[in-house]
């Protein structure tokens, strides 16, 4: 009878545990992309913190195999995960204040966004921080990569690139308040599921 080792047992517990629970968090965040709500989202980020809590806490990490299905679940919880989180934040921070734009952008006035009076149709605003969404996309990618592979300092470049690529069109209170708070919500989303994923594999 083959003799089944205490650490073996508890890797697999480990693995099946985060299989599941990256499982679970991973239709949630699909179901809140379809229909926005805040329940899901708050069990897919209980899932998220519980699972970094077991992987601070546990003795041994998962299998190679099992660390890879880890690996690619985490990236696409944290990428795609990082939007509804994102847009929830804003929605609470700003009270619905600022509109979103066709573009991934927010609309702001003529006044505020710094266009010259003619140049945009009255009444109509002008959209700005354009293609946020998939800034937002590329920048988790980044930095679960980062996290995964032991590169933690690439995310200071991630933030870097973003901030310099945005400084033009942060002259206005709204486009600095959106930015900050997204780009924090998006990386804190990020670092959190980078972190549990990176801690289980290695």
């Amino acid at each position: 009878m083959p003799v089944i080792f205490p650490e073996a047992i508890i890797a697999a517990i480990l693995s099946i545990f985060l299989f599941l629970a990256m499982c679970a968090a991973l239709v949630l965040i699909i179901i809140s992309l379809k229909r926005p709500t805040t329940l899901p989202l708050i069990i897919a980020g209980a899932l998220v913190v519980l699972s970094l809590i077991v992987v601070v806490v546990s003795p041994v990490n998962v299998p190679v195999i099992m660390g890879l299905i880890v690996a690619l679940l985490g990236t696409t919880v944290a990428v795609l995960g990082g939007n509804p989180v994102t847009r929830r934040v804003l929605e609470m921070a700003t009270h619905g204040r600022v509109r979103d734009g066709v573009n991934g952008g927010i609309i702001l006035d003529a006044e505020a966004a710094g266009v010259a009076d003619g140049e945009a149709p009255a009444g109509t605003g002008t959209e700005v921080l354009r293609g946020g969404t998939t800034i937002g996309y590329l920048e988790r990618l980044s930095v679960v990569i980062a996290l995964i592979a032991g590169y933690p300092e690439a995310i200071a470049i991630v933030v870097a690139v973003k901030g310099v690529g945005r400084f033009s069109e942060l002259s206005a209170a709204e486009s600095r308040e959106r930015f900050i708070i997204g780009t924090l919500s998006s990386l804190l989303w990020a670092c959190v599921v980078g972190a549990l994923v990176r801690l289980a594999i290695w």
